[in-house]
């Protein structure tokens, strides 16, 4: 997977693509990204100045922040059903 780009970087790609007369292709080509990589930017840009319905940037960064922390409680959850059944078979006095 290639490194991601600079915002800034991607932000003057999308400037560019949008300018008048401008194409994608052509921008692309120009600054050495895929094409559909900068439609994605492109489309990305919409979404986060209200353009289009979808997931903003700092929500999908919070998102993926909260599936994260979500996930780490999910297995220490986990972890402790395993313990307090562990110990509660080891506190099991015989008759």
């Amino acid at each position: 997977m290639p490194a991601p780009h600079p915002p800034e970087f991607r932000r003057r790609a999308v400037d560019l693509a949008r300018q008048p007369g401008a194409s994608v292709a052509k921008v692309a080509k120009e600054l050495g990204i895929s094409e559909s990589g900068l439609r994605r930017w492109m489309a990305q840009d919409d979404v986060d100045t209200g353009r289009k319905e979808g997931l903003s940037s700092n929500e999908r960064e919070e998102l993926v922040k909260l599936r994260r922390e979500n996930r780490r409680l999910e297995m220490e959850l986990e972890i402790t059903k395993r313990a307090a059944a562990l110990f509660a078979k080891e506190n099991v006095l015989p008759k």
